[in-house]
């Protein structure tokens, strides 16, 4: 059960970079050109959203699981360990409440351009942090693509 849930997190990584891309360039597109928000953009930005809290679930599935995690003495010296300790998890609960008040407060506005405008920076924001928090098989020995 844990390999099958490590490999949909890390597979569904993509899906939510993907709609998380596609929500940014609509949104910033669209308050650019001075569009009119339809429940089309309303759908693009929910479904990045609620990507975002499935990941989330799964990761903190995963993490007691986790042999990564170790909260051993010293883990906080050691890069790797304190990484997926702490930092990958803060660091995606910080991007996931920024996504998830963008979309609440781009909710709340009246005018189009500002319901583009809010969506297009919180969720730019929140796609930075998830992209600083992602373990890279660049950045860590072990990590992988999928």
């Amino acid at each position: 059960m844990y390999q099958m849930l490590k490999h949909a997190h890390s597979g569904i990584r993509w899906i939510v970079l993907i709609l998380l891309i596609l929500a940014i360039v609509n949104a910033y597109s669209k308050w650019k050109n001075r569009k009119d928000f339809t429940n089309g953009d309303k759908k693009k930005h929910l479904f990045a959203m609620v990507f975002c809290h499935i990941q989330l679930l799964i990761g903190l599935v995963l993490y007691p699981k986790s042999p990564m995690v170790s909260f051993a003495d010293g883990f906080m010296k050691e890069s790797v360990s304190r990484f997926y300790t702490v930092e990958h998890m803060s660091m995606m609960i910080l991007a996931i409440i920024l996504i998830t008040f963008g979309y609440i407060r781009a909710k709340k506005k009246q005018d189009d351009s500002q319901k583009f405008k809010t969506t297009f920076i919180f969720y730019l924001l929140g796609l930075i942090v998830i992209l600083a928090a992602i373990p890279w098989p660049f950045r860590f020995p072990g990590a992988g693509w999928f």
